[in-house]
């Protein structure tokens, strides 16, 4: 029998990073706005500039209702649902927003070398993290290999008005994608609306710039990947810039003995095995800092300070040694993020 110990803690902000609150008085009015949206919560912090912006919430959730009914997997009358249901491999006409989503995944599987795969949906599902059937047993190697026929992203390509697939079964989930779109649409209403120093958080996606009500910069401490506890490995500020973390260490199972992760590696069909327990990156893009995120913690410690390097990125990892955790920081990280601690 599997034993599992899916364990999700959502501190005020994030799984993985927190904002930390002011040491000092607010000098300046802050609006805090929260909401629903993407099967999690929202939060919106802004300071007041001479006037208020009267409608701004209305306007967020509008603009997220818009983003759900595009790319959500649990509506099943949205865009992309109708996509998964779609059983032909002609073009699937789609919205523009979709096809950025859908671009830049594309992109960003690429570059990971095939390790953030937006069709892993079944393979996810069939190892017990999906939303529904928990496995009586580890699945077998044929199990495996019959999901794999219609998994990969080179089954799935765009048009200039829509997407296609290859294989009929195709399954495409953006959800480590979408909730950063969602976070840079919001920020764009935000500058819209000539707010300048802002914070807008879904779902531990974080994007921020400017200041604090206090005049200082937005703090946002980095967890230490522990289960037993809610602690800090780091405090920074990142500047006008996305933040996202992704880690192993709280959605996993165990049988006879063995940890299997919640993280699936496309490339060979099945959980993680390796050290590497926390990543961060952060990025202009809250879109691509969520991609990125996943796809380092899904590749491992040695490809992703290659890739990081590589590529310019600004990527912070920690893996776990017989010895306790051991930190690497990006050139890029160092550039761009103030440690605090």
């Amino acid at each position: 029998m599997i034993r599992f110990a899916i364990r999700i803690f959502l501190a005020f902000f994030a799984i993985g990073i927190l904002v930390l609150a002011s040491c000092s008085d607010e000098k300046a009015p802050v609006v805090h706005l929260q909401g629903q949206t993407m099967g999690t919560t929202y939060n919106v912090k802004y300071l007041v500039g001479k006037e208020p912006v009267e409608g701004l919430q209305a306007e967020i959730d509008a603009r997220l209702v818009e983003v759900n009914k595009m790319m959500s997997t649990y509506d099943p009358t949205s865009e992309l649902s109708r996509f998964n249901q779609y059983r032909y491999t002609d073009n699937f006409a789609v919205s523009p927003d979709t096809l950025t989503v859908v671009n830049e995944a594309l992109r960003l599987a690429s570059l990971s070398g095939g390790v953030l795969d937006v069709t892993v949906g079944p393979l996810v599902n069939l190892w017990g993290f999906g939303p529904t059937k928990r496995p009586e047993k580890v699945p077998s190697q044929g199990e495996i290999d019959e999901i794999r026929d219609y998994v990969g992203y080179q089954k799935l390509s765009t048009t200039p008005t829509g997407l296609k697939k290859s294989h009929p079964m195709l399954y495409v989930d953006l959800s480590t994608i979408a909730k950063g779109f969602g976070v840079d649409e919001v920020a764009e209403i935000l500058e819209k609306h000539g707010i300048e120093n802002y914070l807008v958080e879904i779902g531990g996606e974080m994007r921020v710039k400017g200041e604090r009500g206090d005049g200082s910069e937005w703090l946002i401490a980095i967890e230490k990947p522990v289960t037993t506890e809610r602690a800090v490995q780091k405090v920074v500020s990142i500047g006008e810039n996305a933040v996202a973390t992704s880690g192993d260490y709280r959605n996993y199972y165990e049988e006879d003995g063995v940890r299997y992760s919640h993280l699936i590696d496309p490339t060979t069909g099945k959980p993680i095995s390796h050290n590497l327990v926390s990543v961060t990156v952060v990025h202009p893009s809250s879109m691509t800092s969520d991609g990125l995120a996943t796809a380092f913690n899904v590749m491992g410690w040695e490809q992703a300070i290659a890739i990081a390097e590589q590529e310019q990125l600004a990527v912070f990892l920690i893996r776990r040694t017989d010895d306790g955790f051991e930190e690497y920081a990006s050139p890029e990280f160092d550039k761009l993020v103030t440690v605090h601690n």
